[in-house]
């Protein structure tokens, strides 16, 4: 049996190739940090929806007058399929945790009220597992 064949040289290519992009796509997704937990109230300027690299679209929240860049809701397909709509204009709170990722800062949404209405977003449990 030879072993330097095409289907045992394409599979030393497929593990190498792999070797390489398996910890280039395994960073760890945020997590949420019940003790950083904090409230506090905003009027919306706009929805941002971000294609991550290799991975689904991630809806985010941009508060006027923050200073957070952008508030981490979720996955856009949960936002699409709870059929909640977050406008400019609109005062909403917000329950998130305040963590670091990679030397940065990022505020991830758990609840998301607006104050126009009373519609509350959960978003993620209050352990801060994800509701999607």
């Amino acid at each position: 049996m030879n072993m330097s064949g095409p289907i045992v040289k394409s599979l030393v290519n497929v593990a190498a190739i792999l070797s390489l992009a398996i910890p280039a796509f395994s960073q760890a997704a945020p997590k949420y940090d019940p003790a950083t937990e904090t409230t506090f109230k905003g009027i919306v300027e706009e929805l941002k929806i971000v294609p991550p690299t290799g991975g689904k679209p991630i809806a985010y929240i941009v508060l006027k007058d923050s200073t957070d860049p952008a508030i981490f809701l979720c996955p856009k397909k949960f936002l699409d399929d709870v059929g909640v709509i977050f406008k400019a204009d609109d005062p909403i709170e917000i329950t998130a945790s305040k963590i670091k990722q990679n030397g940065s800062d990022l505020t991830l949404a758990r609840e998301v009220t607006k104050m126009n209405g009373g519609e509350t977003l959960t978003l993620r449990f209050k352990d801060g597992r994800p509701a999607w």
